[in-house]
């Protein structure tokens, strides 16, 4: 079973080479240092990850392409362990069409 850290690698391998960081006003790509509102982003990928000794440890990983090209990822906690923004930006997130 592959890890967080193993996605998270191959994404990057497959050029979402930035990583995005919550903040109250949307999601900021770190390497490129530029803003977005979780509206303009496009989510490729979604994988779930549960801890393997501690249901609380679950992440989800989302594989997220801005329309200006730039591609990261953002790793984010899910169930008990989940912060409210973060909850409330994931939801503003566009689905691959």
């Amino acid at each position: 079973m592959e890890t967080l850290s193993q996605a998270i690698a191959r994404l990057e391998a497959a050029g979402y080479r930035d990583g995005f960081t919550p903040t109250r006003d949307g999601l900021l790509a770190s390497r490129a240092g530029r803003h977005y509102m979780p509206e303009s982003l496009t989510v490729d990928a979604i994988e779930r990850f549960e801890g393997p000794t501690d249901p609380a440890d679950a992440s989800v990983l989302f594989a997220l392409r801005a329309p200006d090209g730039v591609r990261g990822t953002w790793a984010t906690p899910f169930g008990p362990a989940r912060d409210l923004l973060d909850a409330a930006l994931a939801e503003r997130l566009r689905p691959k069409r």
